[in-house]
């Protein structure tokens, strides 16, 4: 599978943005990987309870705006207030958290995208629909990836987008379901990509991906260039990572 045509592996994402330097998921944090030359983006996204798909991470915003609300609770009108810059420093005070269309309107196809679904629902909720309409309104079908822990949005979204690859995500934390935790997903969702956290890429990992379908695989969340270069030596078609230019500098 061609996951990005035209560009060449190992495909390099900036992790919500350069966010080493500035406040994660903001138009600062993107910028700043443009300027940067980071090729990729990685981003979160939410429907919130009036129906845009806002940018973060977190399912409550207390972190990146100190204020303690869930973002599926929340209007856009209330969130486009908040302050998602000053977490980081003074320097980025007033940040706001931005819609995916403000992702789009300032990269458009300058980088290629993974867009990580945050849903915790298994039911439809619509978040498939909108991203999809999205993504074939600014063209970015071939520059798009979608990705998530949860396999049932995923799942919708194929449904919808067949043309759009999907990624699922795993890791060993306990928040994630134990029968989720080395990939199951993959199936659930009919994913094109694995996505497992840095520490899952271990010895037996080839061999099982193999005789479960040999998928292709990128990794997260990668600072180290030891690492980065033991992900790459292991097959990874792709590396996230907080700092990625310098992972290959020196």
């Amino acid at each position: 599978m061609i996951i990005y045509p035209g560009e060449k592996e190992p495909y390099i994402f900036a992790h919500r943005g350069y966010s080493s330097i500035a406040p994660e998921n903001t138009l600062a944090a993107f910028e700043e990987a443009v300027n940067r030359t980071v090729p990729g983006i990685e981003l979160d996204i939410h429907l919130c309870r009036s129906g845009e798909l806002v940018v973060t991470h977190d399912h409550n915003l207390k972190r990146v705006t100190g204020y303690d609300g869930l973002i599926e609770e929340l209007d856009w009108d209330e969130i486009k207030t908040l302050d998602a810059g000053s977490w980081k420093s003074e320097k980025y005070s007033g940040e706001k958290l931005p819609l995916l269309q403000d992702v789009f309107d300032l990269l458009g196809s300058r980088v290629y995208y993974d867009i990580e679904i945050k849903c915790r629902k298994t039911s439809r909720t619509g978040i498939e629909v909108k991203l999809y309409k999205l993504i074939s309104e600014y063209g970015l079908e071939e520059r798009c990836i979608v990705s998530s822990f949860n396999p049932m949005p995923l799942k919708y979204f194929k449904q919808t987008a067949s043309n759009v690859p999907t990624a699922i995500i795993y890791t060993n934390a306990a928040k994630l379901p134990w029968y989720l935790r080395n990939g199951e997903g993959r199936w659930i969702a009919g994913a094109d990509i694995l996505k497992p956290h840095y520490k899952k890429i271990r010895r037996c990992f080839n061999l099982f991906n193999m005789l479960s379908g040999d998928k292709p695989f990128m990794s997260w969340t990668v600072d180290d260039q030891d690492e980065a270069q033991r992900l790459l030596a292991a097959g990874a078609i792709g590396i996230i990572s907080n700092n990625p230019n310098g992972l290959f500098s020196g």
